[in-house]
Parts: structure tokens; C-alpha cells; sequence
């Protein structure tokens, strides 16, 4: 395989490598729309994430799923374009009827612009050193108050109403199964090769085969066909690219999973229980989607650090803030918006990415067995090894601090140890939200106490003397 794509860490397949070297992937992106959406320019998009720090992004194919205008309550949302500006991958027919007010698709036709165009994004994210999550697929989410309707499955190309095949039989919850239409899943089959063998060359690419897949019928099988599908396209590649499943919202035991998935990845995981919960499993595991928590930017980078600080290989936040017409994340979103995103936000995740720089964090592994004498109602997320210790401290504990949409606030100072050998050891306490490092010091415990601090705490130790492990 060759050593600058995406792919897990060989020696430590619980993070990933890129470009030969260890990489932790910290994100605060768009609603996945930016190429199906033809308004977006995303151009100014990835320029302004590599401003920012940021080297991911997350982006849905719509080969089959777009979403309404006011969908979930989202203002200005990326992957509900405006009626003509949706570009999926199947060419226009001559014969009038789609949902949009053009022609209907063809499904045994491409729409070439619509590969251009992915290509181009992942090319220049390549360039801006992006990773690019390709998202293939997602469920048609039911109506809530009608669950045999879906808001999305009438917008869909694969609906027999929106292309000239008319593929009858197959209802929103059952499209992505092995039991679907025949033609419907051929089709899936012809997508998933055709963007396999236009991303050949793509080194920041990799694969989730579904969004969301514990919603809206999606079976394991069918998962399990997908990843062989990408598995067989790929296979005589130079640079076969890294799959990865979306497993549960907060947390979920992965359980006989496919020897070719590199990396799980989890929504809305906090506390960042699912690590933990999967951590004997030896693989990358990621929270590539947040939001529900309000819009306060402290509760996404409360997130951020107590995932990665949990051993989590990737963090990915929705950024509302970014829209067509506000690729630079400007976007003055409204209350009703179900997430949050600033530049202010992306600037404390930039905070993190930096602090992870500094660490040989392949070497490290959670280590809450060396906490001693922490109150309990303290949060201490805890890395070590590799003659390094990092933590995270707040007082937001779940099941201590109830509420979900703010941090507590205090004038805070912590006493508790480590337990480690005599040694001399180098501390440094940083602020998360400024990376301003407010005291230093060396001592030959750790029997540490905080200085004080206002919502959360960071620190390394490094042990230059002494080390034994």
C-alpha cells in the first residue's frame, strides 16, 4: 500500500497516517453539500478550512439524497439546493417530471460535470491538505409524524417518479437493502465503482458507506455488499483508499466488524464513551457529527477535547455557519438552527489540533487507571505513554452537570496524582479556548495541583529522566 494515502497507522492501527506521517483529523465543516450543491463554491470553502487549521471535511455524494428546504430546522442548508442547482451523478433525460421542475434522471447515464466536479473538490482539498470523508450514501428519513413517508425519498433520482426507468416496488425504508429493487441496487453498484475508479488517484480520500444507517431500513448486508463492492473496485489500485462505518448516535459495541473497515465513527458521542466502549477492538474510531447541543461554541470544543483526550482518531463538527453565498463561515445563523459554527469555534479546535501536533500520541493509550484522588465530580481525560502524559480537565461532568447546551463556570483549582515513577517531570497547564499556556513547571511527582481556571484545562508532562516504561 502506498505510504502517503489515508489509512490506519501501522504501528498503531488505533489512529491513522496520511502522507506517511501519524495525522489526528480535527474538523468544523459544512453540511456535506459542497458538491452536489452547485451554488457552493467550494473553493473558498477549503481555503478558508486550511486557514483555519482544519484537515478534514465531511461531504455526501447525492447520488441519491438531498434534503428539503427546512429539513431538521436548518437555515440555509448546503444539501438542500435551490430547485435546478442539485448536480447528481446521472445524466438528464429529455422527458420532463423531476421534483426539481427539470427533466428526470437517467440512471444508466452519467452526468460527467458531476464527476468533474468531485474530482476538482478532492483535488484541491488534497492541495489546502484536506481529508475528504466521501459519504456515499444515507437513509430517507422517515416522517415524524407519518413514519410510512419520508420528507427526502419523494427529492431522491432513485423515486420512480424523479427517472425514465420508473423502478416501482421498493419503498423509502427498503432502498438500501439486498432486498431492494434489482435495477436500484445495480445502480448503487455502477455509483460506488464509477467514484471508486474516479478517486484512484486521490490520496485524502476514504469511504463511508452510509450515513446514519440505524435509521431508515439500512441492513448490515447490504453494508457488508458495499464494502465489497469498494473492496473489488479498488482492488488492482495503486492506492486502495480506507472504509469506514457510521455506528450509533453516542455509543454502540461494534461487533464482527469487516476486516476491511479501518475506521467507526459515532454522532453526538458525549461523554466519549464509545472509545472506551470499542477501544479492545484495535481500530480507529471517530466522531464525524455534533450538534443538538445549542450554539454555544464551548460545549463543541468541550467535545472535541474529551474525545481526542479519550483516544478518539478523528473529530468532525457541523459548522452551520458555513453556506452558498458564506463559504468563508460567516453565515449569522438564526436560534432555531440545531447546531452551532464560528470562527471563533474553529480557532479553539485549531487549539487542539496543535496541542495533538506536539505529542507522539501513536505511542499513547487512555490511561484512566492512573487518576488517583480526583473528585469525582471532576472530568479528567487522560493520555499516556511514550515518556508523555496529556490531559483534559472541566467540571461539565456527565451525570453531574445536567445540562447539555453550556459548561459550568467557576473558579476552579484541582488537586489529584498520577501515578508514575520518581522522575523529573515537565509540566504545562494551557488554556483550550486561547492555547495560552498560564503556568509551567517541573517537579520529580505527580501529585499535581491545578492552577486555577475558569471552564476547562489542559496539560502535558513530559518525563525526561527516569523513564522506565
Amino acid at each position: 500500500m502506498a505510504t502517503d494515502v489515508l489509512q490506519p497507522c501501522p504501528q498503531n492501527p488505533r489512529y491513522l497516517q496520511w502522507r506517511g506521517q501519524p495525522v489526528i483529523l480535527i474538523g468544523s465543516g459544512e453540511h456535506y453539500g459542497a458538491v452536489c450543491n452547485l451554488d457552493f463554491d467550494f473553493h473558498r470553502y477549503l481555503r478558508q478550512l486550511q486557514t483555519d487549521g482544519l484537515n478534514i471535511t465531511r461531504v455526501f455524494t447525492g447520488a441519491a439524497y438531498v434534503e428539503p428546504q427546512g429539513a431538521f430546522d436548518i437555515e440555509r442548508n448546503t444539501l438542500a439546493p435551490a430547485p435546478g442547482r442539485y448536480l447528481a451523478p446521472w445524466a438528464r433525460s429529455h422527458e420532463a417530471g423531476a421534483w426539481d421542475g427539470g427533466t428526470r434522471w437517467d440512471l444508466e447515464r452519467w452526468d460527467e460535470a458531476y464527476f468533474r466536479r468531485f474530482r476538482d473538490f478532492a483535488t484541491e482539498a488534497e492541495r489546502r491538505g484536506v481529508v475528504v470523508e466521501v459519504v456515499l450514501f444515507c437513509p430517507f428519513y422517515a416522517d415524524p409524524t407519518d413514519r410510512a413517508k419520508s420528507p427526502m425519498w419523494p427529492l431522491s433520482p432513485f423515486h420512480p417518479s424523479n427517472n425514465v426507468q420508473r423502478i416501482q416496488d421498493t419503498t423509502h425504508d427498503q432502498v438500501w437493502t439486498l432486498e431492494a429493487h434489482p435495477r436500484l441496487l445495480a445502480a448503487q453498484e455502477r455509483f460506488v465503482r464509477r467514484l471508486v475508479c474516479d478517486l484512484a488517484t486521490a490520496t485524502n480520500v476514504y469511504y463511508e458507506v452510509c450515513n446514519e444507517p440505524y435509521f431508515g431500513g439500512v441492513t448490515a448486508d447490504w453494508q457488508r455488499h458495499i464494502v465489497d463492492v469498494i473492496s473489488d473496485a479498488q482492488r488492482d489500485q495503486a492506492q486502495p483508499k480506507m472504509i469506514s462505518l457510521n455506528v450509533a448516535n453516542r455509543s454502540g459495541q461494534i461487533t464482527d466488524p469487516p476486516a476491511e473497515v479501518g475506521l467507526f465513527n459515532f454522532h453526538y458521542t458525549y461523554p466519549p464513551v464509545a472509545v472506551a466502549d470499542n477501544w479492545s477492538l484495535g481500530k480507529a474510531i471517530g466522531n464525524n457529527e455534533t450538534g443538538f447541543r445549542g450554539q454555544a461554541d464551548e460545549v463543541y470544543r468541550n467535545e472535541a477535547w474529551d474525545w481526542i483526550l479519550a483516544g478518539g482518531a478523528s473529530f468532525n463538527h457541523l459548522d452551520y455557519s458555513f453556506t452558498a453565498g458564506h463559504e468563508d463561515g460567516s453565515f449569522a445563523y438564526g436560534e432555531k438552527q440545531p447546531g452551532g459554527g464560528s470562527a471563533a469555534l474553529r480557532r479553539q479546535f485549531r487549539v487542539l489540533s496543535q496541542f495533538m501536533q506536539q505529542l507522539d500520541f501513536v505511542k499513547m493509550a487512555p490511561a484512566p487507571d492512573l487518576v488517583q484522588d480526583l473528585d469525582p465530580a471532576v472530568s479528567l481525560q487522560l493520555l499516556s505513554g511514550g515518556r508523555q502524559l496529556a490531559g483534559y480537565l472541566h467540571h461539565s461532568k456527565a451525570g453531574v452537570w445536567k445540562k447539555s447546551k453550556e459548561l459550568r463556570h467557576g473558579r476552579f483549582r484541582d488537586t489529584f496524582t498520577l501515578t508514575a515513577p520518581a522522575a523529573r517531570y515537565d509540566i504545562q497547564w494551557i488554556i483550550p479556548s486561547t492555547g495560552q499556556t498560564i503556568h509551567q513547571e517541573t517537579r520529580s511527582d505527580l501529585q499535581l495541583a491545578t492552577p486555577e481556571y475558569e471552564v476547562d484545562l489542559a496539560f502535558r508532562v513530559l518525563q525526561s529522566i527516569g523513564f522506565t516504561q
